[in-house]
């Protein structure tokens, strides 16, 4: 049979599920996967085993040409399963199965045809590996065709092929930026990298595809002279510790051990490809068995879940949101950024006007096409009459966090409403038994609070009250899907779920700065643990007006005490970051800290006295049933409040550490502090071992 006829006869006695061949008249072959019974394409052990199957006819009798591609109508490959990895884990085989991507995309390198995988879509982890796998690359020029390999996402790194070809092919500096941020590529971007040798229309990227089988191409020298030059052993024994160095600025090894792995293993590494994809296995299968890579995996299931509890039926075009405040303009700017109509209503407007300039600096950061911000700038648009009520599917209310003020404008707004729209509320702490007194349609009433950086921060609690629609909640579930944030639901109480559990962990560390500890040891002690950012910074960030507003509503709820920097509104021109002064001063956005003196040594309990209370509320948070399961309090803390992710939540962490251990602690600081420290019911929920 010549290449040019090659067809189905050749896989003769194959069982394909989830790939099929098609032979083209030019003699190059189209190996299409489509994996069976799902929506995407990911990598599971049986599309492995029959992609090598496929792999060894064709080496047989090879064609003049194999073009990869995808059979979904969206998406090239997502990657591996990682449902099927984590049982892997479990049953301690994940050697096996990194053995067996490995040997797969090892026999696609290895045939004797020109190979090229065409992309579009999304190609993440396995799929950008199978890709590398490849002799070529063309891409499509769509808007959803990214490339990327995230598996330092999962605590570990490309385990495939993929951090052995990915620095060969494109030199280390670039390849590293890539697989250490676990960022994703657009096809142009990979094509000024030289991870993509062309990016065509999706019209012609199966015919592009098959060209470049055919002719070929010749990268540019200069990519690959610094692809040569960039994984040399001096090379590598300069560069690793230059890399290590960045990676260290931003994560902890004992934290987040895949990137110092991955540096480490690629510096180390030499020899012929067999022996640098057995390093790459190695390291990859130790990482896969540590406690950051269980519970990073747990949280990617966390987030899917999130995502999973909003449909498409929103039914909402127009957003009014009434507060151009910081928050509220920032709503308003994101619902807009994400495809809505937005009007935005202040009491005056040089209120307005700030906002606006704040939305100006958000399009111009996200929407990089200059043509394009025109037309979503002209999405938001300033109401100071409120004439957008009367169009709003949905009214989102940001002003003060009185009660009394928030009770007055529903009644002014709610008459003026259409019938099906939903009215919610930003509060951070108010009950939403004291907000919807008087309100006529309390079934469409509701909390919908974001968090602060809106365009960073990815959580939204959706506040429940006993007299709200389940229609409702599905509906603003769905709307944050739409506008890419994770939703989740809660109860009404004072504080909700990230507030109330944040809370006490922010009113020790103020009471441990009022005592005179300095605010960078306490920030120290807290981003040891794994904390994003310190509590002080934390505090001058969120606002020192804002978390005595918080504080205010929340500590007789807790039967806290309040320090005296959190007891009563700072001073003028004092409200922290957005002042340039609180407890820190602050100059381009930074907290400046003063150095610490050098012999200084922080008590030996600080990081209990911040954290424990922290868990301690998040036990009594579930005790007291303000998300309906441990794993939804999990991911509304880590979303909400970057709560160490590694550590899989605080519940996670109370499982991992030992409740009774926790309980210890609890009383030791009791007795040495008092009853702030004492546990909160829900320590002997089963839920915790």
């Amino acid at each position: 049979m010549t290449a040019g006829l090659q067809g189905q006869d050749n896989f003769a006695g194959l069982r394909l599920q989830h790939w099929r061949t098609e032979p083209r008249a030019d003699g190059v072959l189209v190996l299409v996967f489509d994996r069976a019974g799902s929506p995407v394409n990911t990598f599971g052990q049986d599309v492995l085993i029959e992609l090598d199957s496929l792999l060894e006819r064709i080496a047989i009798d090879p064609p003049k040409g194999l073009v990869v591609r995808s059979g979904k109508d969206k998406g090239f490959i997502a990657g591996a399963d990682i449902k099927e990895f984590q049982t892997f884990d479990e049953k301690g085989v994940v050697g096996d199965a990194i053995s067996r991507g490995q040997r797969v995309f090892q026999r696609l390198a290895e045939l004797p045809c020109p190979t090229v995988a065409a992309i579009h879509g999304f190609c993440m982890g396995g799929g950008t590996e199978i890709a590398l796998a490849c002799r070529y690359r063309v891409a499509s020029n769509d808007a959803s065709t990214r490339i990327g390999l995230p598996e330092v996402k999962l605590g570990i790194y490309p385990g495939w092929g993929g951090s052995v070809r990915l620095p060969r092919l494109v030199g280390a500096p670039a390849a590293f930026d890539l697989m250490l941020t676990g960022r994703s590529l657009s096809a142009s971007a990979a094509r000024g990298m030289g991870l993509v040798d062309k990016v065509v229309d999706p019209a012609q990227l199966i015919e592009a595809a098959a060209t470049l089988a055919l002719r070929g191409t010749q990268r540019p020298f200069k990519q690959r002279a610094m692809a040569w030059a960039t994984n040399t052993l001096p090379a590598r024994k300069l560069l690793a510790p230059m890399l290590a160095k960045q990676v260290a600025r931003k994560a902890r090894k004992e934290h987040y051990p895949a990137p110092f792995a991955l540096i480490s293993t690629w510096e180390r590494a030499g020899g012929g490809i067999k022996s640098l994809l057995a390093a790459e296995r190695k390291s990859v299968v130790k990482l896969a068995s540590t406690p950051t890579a269980r519970n990073l995996i747990r949280v990617f299931f966390l987030q899917e879940r999130l995502k999973a509890q909003g449909g498409k039926e929103h039914r909402i075009q127009h957003v009014h949101v009434v507060g151009a405040g910081v928050m509220g303009g920032d709503i308003a700017a994101w619902s807009a950024y994400k495809g809505f109509e937005v009007t935005l209503a202040d009491r005056e407007q040089r209120f307005i006007d700030g906002a606006l300039a704040r939305a100006g600096e958000l399009f111009a950061k996200k929407v990089k096409d200059e043509a394009k911000r025109p037309t979503v700038a002209a999405r938001l648009r300033g109401d100071l009459e409120g004439d957008g009520v009367a169009k709003a599917d949905l009214v989102i209310e940001a002003i003060i966090e009185k009660p009394e003020a928030k009770r007055d404008l529903y009644n002014a707004v709610e008459p003026r409403m259409k019938p099906d729209a939903l009215l919610t509320t930003n509060t951070s702490s108010i009950p939403l038994t004291e907000l919807r007194e008087h309100i006529q349609r309390p079934a469409q009433f509701a909390g919908l609070h974001y968090f602060n950086p809106v365009a960073l921060m990815p959580l939204v609690e959706i506040i429940r009250h006993d007299g709200m629609a389940p229609e409702t909640e599905q509906r603003l579930a769905a709307f944050c899907k739409a506008i890419d944030k994770l939703p989740v639901p809660v109860a009404g109480t004072p504080g909700f779920l990230v507030n109330r559990v944040l809370f006490p962990y922010m009113l020790e560390a103020a009471t441990a700065f009022a005592e005179g500890i300095p605010g960078p040891a306490i920030d120290k002690a807290a981003v040891k643990f794994g904390m994003p950012m310190g509590p002080i910074e934390l505090i001058d960030t969120v606002g020192l007006d804002v978390a005595a507003g918080v504080g205010a509503e929340l500590a007789p709820f807790l039967g806290l005490p309040i320090p005296a920097s959190l007891s009563t509104p700072p001073e003028a021109g004092k409200r922290g970051k957005k002042d340039g002064q609180g407890l820190y001063k602050w100059e381009n956005g930074k907290a400046v800290k003063p150095e610490l003196p050098k012999d200084y040594q922080a008590p030996s309990d600080l990081e209990d006295r911040l954290l424990l209370p922290l868990l301690n509320e998040a036990v009594a948070c579930l005790h007291d049933g303000v998300v309906s399961d441990a794993d939804l309090l999990d991911a509304g803390v880590i979303f909400g409040t970057g709560f160490a992710p590694f550590r899989g939540g605080p519940i996670a962490h109370v499982r991992a550490v030992g409740p009774d251990k926790l309980v210890d602690r609890l009383k030791q600081l009791q007795q040495r502090y008092g009853d702030r420290f004492a546990p909160r019911p829900g320590w002997d929920n089963p839920a915790l071992r």
